[in-house]
């Protein structure tokens, strides 16, 4: 492993998210033999993983089978894929850096956007600016989760509703992610909250399992809130919290 034993610890989502070259996933699993606090967080950030990808999975269209097996015949192969020339250490480094935002990107965008392809020359604009949004998402989520201060704490809602939420100062961001949500109702939706000694501030809207990056500054924040609020949002929560989960220090 191209690290300092004591930067071991800071690979444990490079490692769930397989972003490690088979090297140093060798070298990692030896160091997970005699760790146990990575031991848990690398199971964290696996089951934080999972949990994204499931909770932003779409099934293509009905439709989708039969036009791409009609189009097969008129598609032009590509050509053969020439390996690239060989990368400057510089390049490298920054490629490794990048690995895990872009392993975790994969590993949810193939959910979020294998049915977008299909279909995209049937609904140009509006799927290039779909798959642009969740793009977009999925950077931000990647950016958070691979952090090398990333925290993981995970709850229970009162109505049932399992939560994670993934904190990283050097972010200045956190990341909350909810499964089996019960469906709000009409006229209604989740509305998330930081609070700040005692002050709740709105920090976003989630109406189904789903993943989401908490608006406002986690960093001075001691809990998440979730309460059911009018469609739209409220100013102040005007329910009582379904879910008051303390932060990780």
């Amino acid at each position: 492993m191209n690290h300092h034993a004591t930067d071991a610890h800071t690979l444990v989502a490079a490692y769930a998210l397989g972003a490690l070259d088979d090297d140093e996933r060798k070298d990692f699993d030896a160091h997970l033999r005699t760790c146990e606090a990575c031991r848990q967080e690398a199971a964290e950030f696996e089951a934080t993983t999972a949990r994204l990808a499931a909770a932003v999975s779409q099934n293509p269209p009905a439709a989708a089978k039969t036009q791409v097996m009609a189009a097969i015949d008129g598609v032009r192969q590509l050509p053969p894929r020439l390996p690239a020339p060989s990368a400057t250490p510089a390049l490298g480094g920054f490629l490794r850096r990048r690995a895990v935002p872009w392993a975790l990107a994969a590993s949810v965008a193939a959910a979020v956007l294998g049915g977008v392809a299909v279909w995209q020359t049937q609904n140009g604009q509006e799927l290039e600016q779909q798959a642009r949004q969740a793009r977009q998402q999925l950077d931000a989520v990647g950016s958070v989760l691979a952090a090398p201060d990333a925290r993981t704490v995970h709850g229970k809602a009162a109505n049932g509703a399992l939560t994670t939420v993934v904190t990283s100062d050097q972010q200045d961001k956190a990341v909350f992610t909810a499964a089996n949500l019960p469906a709000p109702g009409a006229g209604k939706t989740y509305q998330l909250w930081l609070d700040h000694d005692g002050t709740m501030r709105p920090a976003g809207l989630i109406d189904h399992d789903g993943t989401v990056i908490l608006a406002g500054n986690p960093a001075d924040a001691g809990a998440v809130g979730l309460t059911l609020e009018p469609t739209g949002g409220s100013p102040r929560p005007t329910t009582d919290p379904l879910l008051l989960m303390a932060l990780p220090a």
